[in-house]
């Protein structure tokens, strides 16, 4: 009886896989039948000359040196993992430039100087990261809760007054910036921030 096409079709796609290279690993050492023989030999050979010379200590130094060599070849010729190698490959890589890196210094300088410069860049990421952590560890939107993100924030009389700087609802509008030239205090900025990281 033949066999089903189901079979046939199994059969001829294990045979492409191995004809694409995906072949069994026996496979691949019958191309080195010649090679393997002549190894065997040699190292019979030199088995001999060394039981000739010192007797059985020598063919323990020959097959202690046939061992070395066979691991060496073994792992030469062995696949390399795809671990290692994209390992290496991501190592490899150039180190990326950081952009806007000059530009987010220049931002903070200055705000610690111009109120309106700190009102309309700065003011805005760091409601942004009050924001992302009342929600991550409080459960607490900043925009449709104030209260709570307010009281969330004010642990303390300091947190109090670090929070009109960060309030989405005491954020300044233009006309009012303009009239005023004092940034935000640089010990205020440094306690606002390291409140930030402790919500």
């Amino acid at each position: 009886m033949s066999a089903s096409p189901v079979r046939r079709a199994s059969n001829s796609a294990a045979g492409n896989s191995t004809a694409d290279g995906a072949a069994s690993p026996g496979s691949r050492w019958r191309g080195a039948t010649p090679e393997l023989i002549i190894a065997a030999i040699l190292t019979a050979v030199a088995a001999l000359a060394g039981a000739a010379v010192s007797g059985w200590p020598g063919v323990v130094v020959v097959a202690a040196a046939a061992a070395v060599l066979a691991l060496l070849v073994l792992r030469a010729a062995l696949p390399r993992s795809a671990a290692p190698t994209s390992r290496r490959a991501k190592d490899k890589q150039q180190a990326r430039a950081i952009f806007g890196y000059s530009q987010r210094r220049f931002i903070v300088a200055t705000s610690l100087t111009s109120r309106p410069l700190y009102e309309s860049d700065l003011r805005p990421v760091l409601e942004h990261i009050l924001a992302a952590r009342l929600a991550e560890g409080h459960g607490v939107n900043l925009y449709t809760e104030p209260e709570a993100a307010r009281r969330a924030f004010c642990r303390t009389r300091a947190d109090q007054s670090l929070w009109p700087w960060i309030d989405p609802g005491q954020a300044i509008t233009g006309d009012e910036r303009s009239r005023l030239r004092h940034g935000i205090p640089r010990h205020t900025l440094a306690r606002l921030i390291t409140r930030l990281e402790q919500l």
